[in-house]
């Protein structure tokens, strides 16, 4: 168990005991606006103008999901409690395709510095490598976006 040293005495506290708390704050804040991040990935899918398009927004609402589950289960593991609460956030549709790519890709990359908080506030072992995996995904999220962007673009002005 990671600790530090106090007095010559090895302490057996976590060194991110200072942060636990802030850190299981952010993964309960990262599931519990799970059902509107799957109501606009469901809403971005049926306005994807090509099966293509819309298999690879499935494709990252699919991942979203897992991340979702693998934080629920990280939280339980850690505090024996499961995340409950309602979030508070509205669920807005978007107004059109291209706005909610841009969207979708601002909130990707909005994850991914939350999870990086979180990352930073955890110690190393199987939790860190599973935030670093979503990053990760969260990262390669944002290119599949700034991808359909691209094409977005290059059929409204090709």
């Amino acid at each position: 168990m990671y600790g530090y040293y106090r007095n010559g005495y090895r302490q057996f506290v976590p060194i991110w005991s200072t942060n636990s708390q802030q850190t299981l704050e952010l993964i309960k804040q990262s599931v519990q606006g799970e059902r509107n991040d799957e109501l606009f990935y469901d809403e971005l899918i049926k306005l994807a103008p090509t099966s293509e398009q819309a298999a690879i927004i499935t494709s990252i609402r699919n991942d979203e999901r897992n991340h979702n589950r693998m934080f629920r289960d990280m939280y339980l593991e850690m505090t024996g409690q499961p995340i409950s609460g309602v979030s508070n956030e509205t669920f807005n549709k978007p107004r059109s395709y291209v706005q909610g790519l841009e969207q979708a890709l601002m909130g990707e990359l909005a994850a991914v510095e939350k999870y990086r908080r979180i990352w930073f506030g955890l110690p190393a072992g199987i939790y860190k490598d599973t935030v670093l995996g979503i990053i990760l995904d969260e990262l390669k999220h944002a290119d599949k976006y700034n991808y359909l962007l691209h094409l977005s673009g290059r059929r409204e002005h090709g």
